[in-house]
């Protein structure tokens, strides 16, 4: 047993070894195209090469984990592609290493690679991508943000040709733009309070919201009862949903808080617990990952067929991107559970690597 552990152990050194060289890859790679690309974009604002560095920055780490896949898939197609070559996987076979054997601790270091993606990995992307989507706003698309969803109810900010008006409602119907025990606070265009009103029902049209059994106090005049009221507005739905928290842009750790809290405000979480499942699914997707690389590079290895291998890869790498873009566009057509949607291409993944990998070894 001890031999057998001291191979797996370099083998699961060769495999860290060769993941960090191809995220290092990746990322160059990533934020030369990713640079080029924001100042492009820019070129009608006043993007500069600096703010454009900085957004590069930003964006990087949440680039970076959507190819996570690629770079353990690969960088395990070349661990084993090389050990293959320079004999030592043949030698450790002839000596009774099974394929599972010394596939088990890369399997395992892919699975941790995966529960460090999400649990400290995806934090930092999440908050960099934040700060990313604000100044891709401000330089870019001249867009603010309208919307704020919090524990204690929902909360917009909008602005007419009076002023600004601050909104704060418990419950709202979202299909309709429909708040419960809403209250707008109003100010002047300095942005000096005014007054406020308290009402039961406020409902969003073009151009105004339509306010039922309202109590309005503006200017230090008493509070008056009116059953119906309109108050001028610039948002529409488009514009509020717009500017909804991107999943992206939630720790890993927040985001059942946030999914929560969009139910209780009477939005659909469903974007979001998409994106949660997808998370906790990682550990398995890269593991899968490991046993495609074992398929491909073990067996073309031994034909002389490293192109093949290549390509192979590159393939599988754009298959899973496919599957997944697949599924969670059903998912968020709601033909398919949103769990179900999540964890497809990682169980299918898992699947064929596995039947793949019996196939080759065990006939």
């Amino acid at each position: 047993m001890g031999p057998i552990g001291t191979f797996s152990r370099y083998v699961g050194r060769q495999f860290l070894l060769w993941f960090f060289v191809m995220m290092m890859v990746l990322s160059g790679i990533i934020m030369l195209f990713e640079f080029v690309e924001l100042l492009r974009r820019g070129d009608s604002g006043a993007m500069t090469v600096a703010a454009a560095l900085q957004m590069t920055v930003l964006k990087l780490p949440d680039t970076i984990s959507l190819l996570f896949h690629f770079a353990v898939l690969f960088s395990a197609m070349f661990t084993f592609w090389r050990l293959t070559r320079s004999q030592e996987l043949i030698v450790a076979r002839a000596a009774g290493v099974s394929a599972w054997q010394f596939l088990l601790p890369v399997v395992l270091l892919a699975a941790v690679i995966g529960i460090a993606k999400i649990s400290l990995f995806n934090p930092i992307a999440a908050a960099m991508f934040a700060r990313y989507e604000v100044l891709e706003d401000r330089n870019i698309r001249g867009l603010s943000q309208v919307l704020d969803i919090s524990r204690g109810g929902l909360w917009l900010r909008q602005r007419d040709d009076d002023g600004v008006s601050v909104i704060h409602a418990q419950r709202t119907a979202p299909e309709e733009i429909q708040l419960s025990n809403v209250i707008f606070f109003i100010y002047d265009g300095e942005e000096h309070y005014r007054g406020r009103i308290d009402a039961s029902e406020a409902q969003l049209h073009e151009g105004y919201w339509d306010i039922r059994d309202a109590w309005v106090s503006i200017d230090s005049n008493l509070p008056e009862f009116v059953a119906r009221h309109r108050l001028a507005s610039d948002l529409t739905i488009e514009k509020i949903q717009e500017s909804f928290a991107s999943p992206k842009t939630l720790s890993f750790w927040d985001l059942p808080e946030f999914i929560e809290t969009l139910e209780i405000t009477g939005f659909s979480s469903l974007r979001h617990r998409l994106h949660y499942n997808a998370l906790l699914a990682q550990p398995l997707l890269l593991s899968a990952m490991v046993l495609f690389a074992a398929s491909f590079s073990l067996r073309h290895s031994r034909h002389g067929g490293t192109v093949i291998m290549i390509v192979t890869g590159i393939l599988t790498g754009f298959a899973m991107f496919v599957l997944n873009d697949l599924v969670m566009a059903l998912g968020l057509a709601e033909s398919i559970p949103a769990m179900l949607a999540a964890w497809t291409p990682a169980g299918v993944a898992m699947l064929l690597g596995t039947a793949t990998l019996l196939h080759l070894e065990d006939g």
